[in-house]
């Protein structure tokens, strides 16, 4: 890829979140049901949306059938990384630690997840992520 694709509008990481649920390149017709099955939505609007996406490089669009088929120009965890990385640039001053504690003042975390980020902070300097 010769640039990176442009941060996704909220309605754009909609789509990609459901192209990501389904784990496969998929038609306009299973996102619009994958979207459609969580709030209302338009097929013609699922579809103007994938074709902005193609047009921005957000999604790669094989046109070789007659249904297109769409998926994700990049992987879930860069996208992630991509909107992290913008809000921890825009929301937190580039803190890491300002961000975390929004992060966890904003949801409650489980123990479970408390304990997976101990652990993932323990071993974060030792290079294993």
């Amino acid at each position: 890829m010769a640039s990176d694709p442009p941060r996704p509008t909220d309605a754009e990481l909609e789509v990609l979140t459901a192209l990501w649920s389904l784990n496969q390149p998929a038609t306009v017709r299973e996102v619009f049901e994958v979207i459609s099955s969580r709030r209302p939505a338009q097929y013609s609007t699922t579809l103007k949306f994938l074709q902005i996406m193609a047009e921005k490089g957000l999604v790669t669009r094989d046109e070789s059938q007659r249904a297109h088929v769409y998926q994700p120009a990049r992987p879930q965890q860069w996208t992630q990384r991509q909107l992290a990385g913008d809000l921890l640039d825009r929301a937190f001053s580039g803190s890491v630690k300002a961000l975390l504690l929004g992060a966890l003042s904003a949801r409650k975390a489980s123990r479970e997840e408390l304990t997976e980020l101990r652990r993932m902070l323990d071993e974060y300097p030792k290079g294993k992520r």
